[in-house]
């Protein structure tokens, strides 16, 4: 049965409700906030989601319940704000004029001084403030990972984080009290219609569910699919690019599942980076470290896994690891779905298998099993928010002899695709796991990759580094004791 369809956005600004009946499919909430709304606190500075400037809290339902996450505004496109609550820094001063706990925080304490990014910082404060009142210095630089200050520095803004609650509780906060009344407001919104704004090929569409989606996409195949927005978002603000008509799947609730079955993850398409941390550190922590270091918290709480492996960029991050992990990857045209290995995904730069129509529905990840060796290492030259050089992942199962049973290596930014390093592994496989192995089997690289020079590094680093990941695998899965240094985001299982 086909979906109803509605011709308008409905969410929650600040305290009112807004019905939009017209809205670009690339207006961004950036400037529909400063144009539109005249709520100039959010700022534009790079326009591609890595100052946070523009930083702004979505309120979403998940359940029966209604989360907050700081976003990037400049990258936030108004298609995937339906039925959402949309929270900027004009909402946060009482009526009566006085500053709230975090922005009272910041003067005392001097977070502020050009004034320019301090909407931001008090913006992920306040997202982080709701979410752990007294937060410990290693959850105030996490939260603040995506919020560059040019000015101030940041050890007075951490201060000004820790005394956040010695000037107001969280539990008096509008947002907490709210909360019960907000989510009712946007449950009556969602009347589980199709959103289509717009005419011809110049389209906003967002789906009702999964079925409506694979119908929607077999009626417009060449619509461009936004998950999170996190790298299409680049494609408006920085290449000017039509991504029209555009399909809208961050709140197709099915998309948005995770659960583990025998051993094996299913990830849903539309789940964030954020919402998989927490699982993947418990049951694969080298994951849930790399995960972490992703970007900043307003992309985590937007990009997801799926529009990852979906760009099919050969520098995404987590490709690379779910391929050494042997993943597979659940692909769906209409009622039709096929399950392939993760790497046959990716054939060519820019290009992979999928047909027009087609959506990548989840990925599937084994949980590896006891005494298998698994890490993952990237490469970047700001260890946090910043785009991979190159990144190496390595599954290892070794025989009671010690020699190698199976392994796998799988690198991203060393060739047009994530690549396994296929010589390498056979190099490798039936011989001992010792120095002298390994010393053997790097030739193989050349064999198996051509890296190209740009920006990030040269490919003669991209070879060295590639190679002495595997040196440095070795090391730490052979008992030596090396001084590598040890992620802060792994979580214990």
């Amino acid at each position: 049965m086909a979906a109803a369809i509605r011709n308008e956005l409905r969410f929650i600004l600040n305290d009112r409700d807004v019905v939009l009946t017209s809205a670009a499919p690339d207006m961004t909430l950036l400037d529909w906030l400063r144009l539109s709304q005249n709520l100039r606190g959010t700022k534009e500075g790079c326009a591609e989601g890595d100052c946070g400037a523009c930083t702004v809290l979505v309120g979403k339902r998940v359940g029966d319940k209604l989360v907050y996450e700081g976003v990037n505004a400049c990258i936030r496109f108004m298609g995937s704000l339906d039925c959402c609550h949309v929270v900027t820094v004009e909402h946060l001063a009482p009526n009566e004029g006085r500053l709230h706990p975090v922005q009272q925080a910041m003067v005392d304490f001097h977070g502020s001084q050009c004034g320019f990014c301090t909407p931001g910082f008090v913006m992920s404060l306040y997202g982080l403030w709701m979410r752990s009142p007294n937060p410990s210095d290693f959850e105030i630089e996490k939260a603040l990972q995506g919020n560059l200050c040019r000015c101030t520095g940041y050890e007075a803004i951490i201060r000004s984080a820790r005394a956040i609650s010695t000037y107001g509780r969280v539990s008096e906060d509008p947002l907490a009290n709210e909360r019960a009344s907000i989510l009712a407001r946007l449950a009556r919104m969602d009347d589980g219609s199709r959103v289509e704004i717009g005419e011809g090929a110049e389209r906003l569409i967002v789906p009702a569910n999964v079925d409506d989606l694979a119908a929607v996409l077999e009626a417009e195949p060449k619509a461009t699919v936004v998950a999170g927005s996190t790298d299409v978002g680049l494609w408006v603000t920085k290449m000017m690019r039509n991504i029209s008509p555009a399909v809208f799947i961050g709140g197709v609730r099915e998309l948005r599942s995770m659960s583990e079955e025998n051993g094996v993850i299913t990830i849903g398409a539309g789940v964030t980076y954020n919402e998989a941390f927490g699982f993947l550190s418990q049951r694969i922590p080298a994951l849930g470290a790399l995960v972490a270091r992703i970007g900043g918290e307003q992309v985590r709480n937007m990009g997801t896994i799926g529009g990852n492996i979906a760009n099919g960029s050969p520098i995404g991050d987590t490709p690379p690891p779910l391929i050494a992990l042997g993943s597979r990857l659940t692909l769906r045209k209409g009622s039709e779905r096929r399950t392939i290995p993760l790497e046959e995904f990716f054939i060519a730069y820019g290009k992979q298998d999928r047909q027009p129509g087609e959506f990548v529905e989840a990925v599937h990840v084994p949980v590896p099993g006891e005494g298998v060796h698994y890490a993952v290492h990237k490469i970047s030259k700001r260890r946090e928010e910043d785009i991979t050089a190159t990144l190496g992942a390595f599954y290892l199962e070794l025989a009671g002899d010690g020699t190698v049973k199976e392994i796998r290596i799988a690198y991203g930014g060393m060739a047009a695709t994530p690549k396994r390093a296929s010589t390498v592994e056979a190099a490798l496989t039936g011989k001992p796991w010792t120095e002298a192995t390994i010393e053997a089997a790097i030739p193989a690289y050349e064999q198996d990759f051509a890296p190209l020079t740009d920006m990030r590094a040269t490919a003669e680093y991209r070879m060295l580094a590639a190679k002495n990941l595997l040196r440095r695998f070795h090391l730490e899965t052979s008992g030596a004791k090396v001084p590598a240094r040890v992620s802060r985001y792994t979580v214990a299982a």
